[in-house]
């Protein structure tokens, strides 16, 4: 699986091959679907472990990686939202305006379950994140719970999985890393030991968290930056008739882009 992906990381963009910012750019448009449609976190990452998992298997050619990226985004609405939340591949296609079909999509939804060996119940940095968070809440006076705030933390992930690199990492690690940033954020020392107890828990060593700490920082630091580039405005000009717009929720409306990391309360 690495290997695949590292293959894509150093792919050139000319059209013709699949490339890392072809990726991050699919994922951000999976970001502001789940956004529009009032999708939670764990659907995105699941969705992102999907993709993922695909392109590191499949050579896959860009004009198909909208098909793609899409159809492993249904799979996780599918296998993880309330039933009557799902909505119809029909207006999923026409709200993202891609050009394809719906059979299209369940043929390309039968491939990746194929490739994926149907295991489509992975454990996503999401799950290590609420886990963490519980734990580490327990921890926390009511005074200071304040300033480990749940939202901040999912806000942190879901810019890390715009981003391939990301990829790599454990989930588990991937987790505690945002975790543990957070916490030296927020200046919450007596955290310290339950957060050595999960690592020791989770079996990262010192060494791996350190690695991963600093490129989520980078990431982070650039993501909160300007410059950072936001989704491609132009291609999420949603295109809703009348009536999907009379069979979609309200919040389906609150169309944004990758969300600000909430401030904590100082």
């Amino acid at each position: 699986g690495a290997a695949g992906l590292r293959l894509l990381e150093a792919g050139h963009d000319n059209g013709l091959r699949m490339t890392a910012r072809l990726r991050d750019f699919e994922v951000k448009d999976l970001l502001s679907l789940t956004q529009f449609f009032g999708f939670h976190t764990e659907t995105f990452s699941l969705a992102v472990n999907f993709l993922d998992r695909f392109l590191s298997k499949m050579k896959v050619q860009p004009k198909h990686l909208g098909c793609v990226g899409l159809s492993c985004f249904y799979l996780a609405v599918k296998a993880s939202e309330e039933e009557r939340n799902v909505p119809l591949a029909t207006d999923l296609i026409r709200i993202s305006q891609y050009r394809f079909t719906v059979s299209d999509m369940m043929r390309m939804e039968k491939i990746i379950l194929e490739k994926l060996c149907w295991k489509i119940k992975a454990t996503t940095a999401f799950q290590f994140l609420q886990l963490y968070h519980s734990f580490i809440h327990e921890n926390l006076s009511c005074e200071r719970g304040k300033y480990l705030n749940f939202e901040r933390l999912e806000t942190q992930l879901k810019a890390c999985h715009c981003r391939i690199m990301f990829s790599k990492a454990k989930p588990s690690v991937l987790a505690l890393s945002i975790m543990a940033l957070e916490i030296e954020e927020q200046k919450l020392l007596e955290l310290t030991e339950a957060l050595e107890f999960l690592q020791l828990h989770s079996k990262i060593n010192n060494r791996e968290l350190t690695f991963w700490k600093e490129l989520v920082l980078k990431c982070l630091m650039e993501y909160s930056s300007s410059k950072c580039s936001k989704p491609n405005v132009q291609k999420l000009k949603w295109i809703v008739s009348g009536r999907t717009a009379r069979q979609l929720k309200h919040s389906y409306y609150r169309i944004t882009h990758l969300p600000t990391i909430p401030e904590t309360t100082s």
